[in-house]
C-alpha cells in the first residue's frame, strides 16, 4: 500500500515525509553540515539548503563506531554508517497545525555507539499517544565526537563535539519545529546513558541555555566526572601514537580516513583494561569554560537547573546489562571485591559485611550504585535545595528469572512503546506485548505527562509528588507501581 506523503517547509527547503497511522514520519533530516574534512574535530557548522524537495523518508547515517556493546541484552542491529552523520527524525500527529510540547530524545550508547535512527527509538507511537512530536538525533561519537586535541594544536579542536552536535539539534527544533506542528518553547529534552549526561554537560553551561524547558535523565552515569583537559590530552597522545602520529603531527588527523580513526579507536578500547568499578571512559565530556563545568551534577543542582524542570531516574540493576557474563566480575572473591572497591571507590567498607549475595551479585550492585543511582539522588538532593525539586522514579521490573534484572536500558521499551522493535532483546524475557502493555501504559504515560504538563503523575499511577528534600518521593515502575519515601 502507497503511503501518503506529508509536506512541510522549513528554512533549508522543502521536506516529504511519510504519513502512516496518523502521524507524520520525516526521517534524515540534516539539522547541520557534514563534519568531514576540515569541519572534523571542529564545531558543527550551519545545515545545507537544497532546492526542490527532500526526501526524508530514510533515518540518517549513524555516526561511525565500533560493534554494539551489550548485544547479549539488547540484541543486534546493523546500521548504516558515515561521518556524515549529523540528521534527525521527526514524527508529528499534525504537521498543519501547532503548538504541539515536543520530546526531544538523546540517545545512549556509552558516547560510542547507537543512532537515533535506530527501529528502537521509532517515536510514532509515543507521538501518536501523547498528541506531542517527537524528534531523535543523530551526533558524533567516540574519537570523532570526544577526542581532546586543544592543548597539542588549538586549530584542531577542543573536544565535546558531539555534545555541541546535540546543542546545535537543539537549536535546529527551536527554529523549525513549528513547521512539524511543534512549539518551540515548550521542548523537553530526554536522554538515556550517555545522552543523560550529556543533557546534565548542557544543563552545567550555556550552550543550550533556552532550548528546552524541561528535562528528563534515564541512567545517567552521574558517578562520572568530565575528564580534566590534562587527562584528555593523555589519551589524544595515546590515540596519534595508535596512527603513528607525534603529538605535533595532531593536525594530520583531518586527512587521515575514517576508517583509520575507528581502527585507532578500538584500539585505545581494547588496550585499556576494563574494570566494574572504574566510572572513567576514553571518549567521553571534558571540562571547558562555558560549556561542561567539571563538576556538572554540583553545578547544575546549584544552579537549580536555571529553572528547568527535571525528571530523573535509575533502572534498579543498571550493572547487570554490562557484567552479568563478565568472566572477570564472576572470578571474584570477597578480598578480592574489597581490594577493588578501595582502589576504585576508597573505601572497601563499600562491601556489606553479612551479606549472601555473591561477589559478583555485590560488584554488579556497587556499579549500579556508584556510577548511576548515588549520583542522580546527589543531584536531585542538591536541586531540592535550591528550589527546584526533580520526579525521580527507579524502573524496578524484570522478567521473572531473568539474570539481567531491571537492567540499563530495560526502561526503553516502555517508553516509546514500540514493543515489535523490541521483541529480540533478551532482558525482556520473550514476553508478548500483552504482558508488556500495562507497564507501557504507566512509563508512557509519566514521560507524556511530564512533557505536556512539567508533573509526570498520570491516572495510571499513583500521585507522584516531587522529591523535595524532606518526602524525597520515589516512584517505583513494576506491574504494580508504588511511591515509596526515603527519610
Amino acid at each position: 500500500m502507497r503511503k501518503a506523503i506529508s509536506e512541510v517547509v522549513i528554512a533549508q527547503g522543502r521536506v516529504h515525509g511519510q504519513r502512516v497511522g496518523g502521524v507524520s514520519a520525516f526521517r534524515g533530516i540534516p539539522y547541520a553540515g557534514a563534519p568531514v574534512g576540515a569541519n572534523r574535530f571542529g564545531p558543527p557548522q550551519p545545515p545545507p539548503r537544497w532546492a526542490g524537495v527532500l526526501d526524508a523518508y530514510e533515518p540518517g547515517a549513524a555516526a561511525p563506531q565500533p560493534p554494539a556493546v551489550m548485544g547479549w541484552a539488547l540484541g543486534a542491529r546493523e546500521m548504516r554508517q558515515s561521518e556524515d552523520c549529523l540528521f534527525l527524525n521527526v514524527w508529528a500527529p499534525k504537521p498543519a497545525e501547532s503548538a504541539r510540547p515536543v520530546l526531544v530524545f538523546l540517545h545512549g550508547g556509552g558516547m560510542v555507539s547507537g543512532s537515533g535512527g535506530l527501529d528502537w527509538y521509532d517515536g510514532a507511537e509515543l507521538a501518536r499517544r501523547g498528541d506531542i512530536v517527537v524528534v531523535t538525533a543523530n551526533f558524533r561519537l567516540g574519537a570523532l565526537g570526544y577526542l581532546f586535541l586543544a592543548d597539542l594544536d588549538p586549530d584542531v579542536g577542543a573536544g565535546n563535539f558531539g555534545l555541541l552536535d546535540q546543542a546545535q539539534a537543539l537549536r535546529w527544533v527551536k527554529e523549525n519545529i513549528a513547521a512539524f506542528g511543534g512549539d518551540p518553547d515548550a521542548v523537553t529534552v530526554a536522554g538515556q546513558s550517555g545522552g543523560a549526561i550529556s543533557i546534565i554537560g548542557l544543563l552545567s553551561g550555556s550552550a543550550a541555555t533556552g532550548l528546552f524547558r524541561r528535562a528528563i535523565l534515564q541512567s545517567a552515569p552521574a558517578g562520572m566526572l568530565p575528564q580534566r583537559p590534562a587527562e584528555a590530552t593523555e589519551i589524544a597522545v595515546r590515540f596519534l601514537n595508535a596512527l603513528d602520529l607525534s603529538p605535533a603531527q595532531a593536525s594530520e588527523l583531518r586527512a587521515r580516513s575514517a576508517a583509520d580513526i575507528m581502527t585507532a579507536q578500538v584500539q585505545l578500547l581494547r588496550s585499556r583494561p576494563s574494570h566494574f568499578l572504574d566510572r572513567t571512559r576514553l571518549f567521553q565530556l571534558v571540562a571547558a569554560d562555558g560549556l561542561v563545568a567539571a563538576d556538572s551534577v554540583g553545578t547544575v543542582g546549584t544552579r537549580a537547573a536555571g529553572g528547568v524542570q527535571v525528571m530523573i531516574g535509575t533502572n534498579r540493576d543498571e550493572a547487570a546489562a554490562m557484567y552479568v557474563f563478565d568472566e572477570q566480575v564472576h572470578g571474584l572473591t570477597r578480598p578480592g571485591l574489597e581490594e577493588a572497591a578501595a582502589r576504585w571507590l576508597g573505601n572497601r567498607s563499600l562491601v556489606p559485611s553479612g551479606d549472601s549475595r555473591t561477589p559478583a551479585e555485590l560488584a554488579i550492585d556497587l556499579n549500579t550504585e556508584h556510577m548511576y543511582r548515588s549520583g542522580s539522588i546527589r543531584l536531585a538532593e542538591s536541586l531540592a535545595a535550591h528550589g527546584n525539586p526533580a520526579w525521580v522514579y527507579q524502573f524496578d521490573w524484570s522478567p521473572a528469572g531473568s539474570p539481567f534484572g531491571a537492567c540499563h536500558c530495560l526502561e526503553l521499551p516502555f517508553v516509546f512503546g514500540n514493543l515489535a522493535a523490541w521483541a529480540d532483546a533478551p532482558m525482556l524475557g520473550g514476553l508478548a506485548a500483552d504482558v508488556l502493555s500495562p507497564l507501557v501504559d504507566s512509563v508512557q504515560g509519566a514521560w507524556i505527562a511530564f512533557t505536556r504538563n512539567g508533573n509526570p503523575t498520570h491516572d495510571g499511577i499513583p500521585d507522584w509528588p516531587s522529591y523535595d528534600g524532606i518526602g524525597k518521593a520515589i516512584m517505583h515502575f513494576a506491574h504494580s507501581t508504588a511511591v515509596s519515601y526515603e527519610r
